[in-house]
């Protein structure tokens, strides 16, 4: 499966929330060189104790005030849950070092999801590239809607993506949607980029 998704250029990022860092080591010996972590804490626990692999760690999780100075530290590859114009600003000011990252869109405008409306997101995405130096916007990513309805998992999918491909003048070049679930229709909808728990990771192995 892995392979044959890497041959569509999208990259996989194995997000290993519910699983230890034995079962995220046996992932990278099978060629997986990127995880996502959703909890702070737990991405730096497990960056200690596999320290000896060159793994390229996310933050995909809600990322509290409390917590960014902990997630510098750790110096992710990419910051993709990045919620707005004010987490934007609380992070800048205390960055030290360019991190890439991806605005965080809620594009089926669900109460229970967070990110930004995809209405105010074009002209936040500009005010964060203008005021936040250290953050480097490379993208956007989204979940596809909570629904048992295809359509309406595509057409939260497709608005991200049209937001994505008016973003791309302005150095966008990632956009991450698709998880276990609805990963072949995110690909479909444009994705480069997908978010792999359950499917990767079964029963913890």
């Amino acid at each position: 499966m892995i392979d044959e998704i890497l041959k569509l250029n999208v990259r996989v990022v194995a997000a290993s929330k519910y699983v230890d860092a034995k079962a995220i080591r046996e992932k990278f010996k099978q060629g997986i060189l990127e995880f996502g972590e959703n909890q702070v804490k737990a991405l730096a626990l497990k960056k200690e104790e596999l320290k000896d692999l060159p793994i390229k760690w996310h933050f995909i999780g809600n990322l509290q005030s409390n917590k960014i100075n902990l997630l510098l530290k750790q110096r992710p590859i990419l910051w993709q849950s990045c919620n707005g114009l004010k987490l934007a600003r609380a992070v800048n000011k205390r960055l030290d070092y360019e991190l890439d990252t991806l605005l965080e869109i809620n594009s089926a405008n669900e109460l229970s999801k967070t990110g930004l409306d995809i209405q105010k997101a074009l002209d936040e995405y500009l005010q964060i590239k203008e005021e936040c130096k250290n953050i480097r916007l490379c993208g956007v990513m989204s979940i596809g809607a909570n629904s048992a309805d295809k359509k309406e998992i595509q057409k939260s999918f497709e608005a991200t993506y049209k937001l994505y491909e008016k973003l791309q003048k302005y150095g966008a070049n990632i956009c991450s949607m698709g998880m276990s679930s609805d990963y072949e229709l995110a690909i479909k909808c444009g994705s480069n980029m997908i978010r792999l728990g359950s499917i990767l990771f079964k029963n913890g192995s």
